[in-house]
């Protein structure tokens, strides 16, 4: 129990730190916990053996969460998601030279051509976004 004890008043003396990393309750918590995760990203990488992986695996949980809650995504095809994505960049047919020419973008638009692999990387790349939201 004394052990429980001392684990607890560790927690408490240290909560001010911690209890950002764990609580996004608006989108400037959420901005500061993306610039968290990739710093954590940076340091830590992919080394399971590293002190911070669970950090940064319990942070990614926690953005994961919030999006879920605060920024659904209505289930729709990749074309759609990639006009979405423009619209909100404000972006035209020839803003996306990595994806191609203007005709082609808009042939993929207007259903007579279908996206490559590796227009997939490239508007995953883009848009800072999961290649499968894409297909």
């Amino acid at each position: 129990m004394e052990k429980m004890s001392l684990l607890t008043e560790d927690v408490r003396m240290s909560w001010g730190v911690i209890r950002p990393l764990f609580s996004i309750r608006n989108e400037c918590d959420y901005d500061r916990a993306i610039e968290r995760l990739n710093a954590l990203i940076d340091e830590v990488g992919t080394d399971e053996q590293n002190p911070l992986y669970e950090l940064l695996d319990t942070l990614g949980i926690v953005i994961h969460t919030y999006e879920e809650k605060n920024y659904s995504i209505p289930d729709s095809n990749g074309v759609e998601m990639m006009q979405f994505l423009m619209e909100e960049h404000q972006l035209e047919l020839t803003d996306l030279p990595e994806v191609g020419t203007p005709e082609t973008i808009l042939a993929i638009i207007n259903g007579q051509q279908e996206l490559t692999v590796k227009q997939l990387k490239s508007l995953s790349k883009r848009f800072q976004v999961s290649p499968a939201i894409f297909i």
